[in-house]
């Protein structure tokens, strides 16, 4: 790669890195490919040397930050338990509500993707498809209604109790779908 491609695509990761980040912490329209240049100290015509339109952006920043999200979560995975259980608990918390910006990206996003284009929708369907799969996996069967009603009590809840201004009621959200969910998959998998 000659030293012109090598910076174009340094310029390149750089975008996609500040998009997903603000993504992540403001949702998709807050995309503003000027001041996202900008702030990469880039031109905003040179933007189309990386990224065919706005919406290619965001779809590839958008895989980026579900991406990133995932790779935190399998970090994660040797502070907690393998199984379901450890799964929910750790999922559905304080601490896990109050990590907007570092959190599950699928519930942090999930509204937004909802009404955007059918390229950003792929890319995060994509995603929920590999979560259902790796519920289905914790549980230990091949039930894959079981994991697809988990995977959405666990993002609902997430998202939800996130836009409550009640602590504790939010805190209580998380706590009664936590243990509604373990108690219901737990005994058919003898957890």
């Amino acid at each position: 790669m000659g030293h012109s491609q090598a910076a174009k695509a340094k310029s390149r990761e750089r975008i996609l890195a500040e998009a997903a980040d603000q993504i992540r912490d403001e949702g998709l329209e807050s995309v503003s490919v000027g001041k996202l240049m900008k702030s990469v100290k880039l031109t905003h015509g040179g933007f189309y040397g990386h990224f065919a339109s706005r919406s290619d952006l965001l779809a590839q920043a958008l895989e980026r930050a579900l991406v990133e999200g995932a790779k935190r979560s399998a970090a994660e995975e040797s502070v907690r338990s393998r199984g379901f259980a450890g799964f929910v608990r750790s999922y559905l918390n304080r601490a896990h509500r109050d990590s907007r910006s570092s959190g599950c990206a699928i519930a942090a996003l999930v509204s937004d993707v909802g009404r955007a284009d059918e390229q950003s929708r792929a890319v995060m369907e994509e995603h929920v498809e590999e979560y259902i799969a790796a519920i289905e996996r914790r549980l230990g069967d091949a039930d894959d209604e079981r994991a697809i009603v988990a995977v959405s009590a666990m993002v609902g809840a997430l998202a939800l109790s996130r836009v409550m201004t009640n602590a504790s009621r939010s805190d209580a959200l998380l706590r009664v779908v936590r243990e509604h969910l373990m108690a219901n998959n737990i005994e058919s998998n003898g957890e």
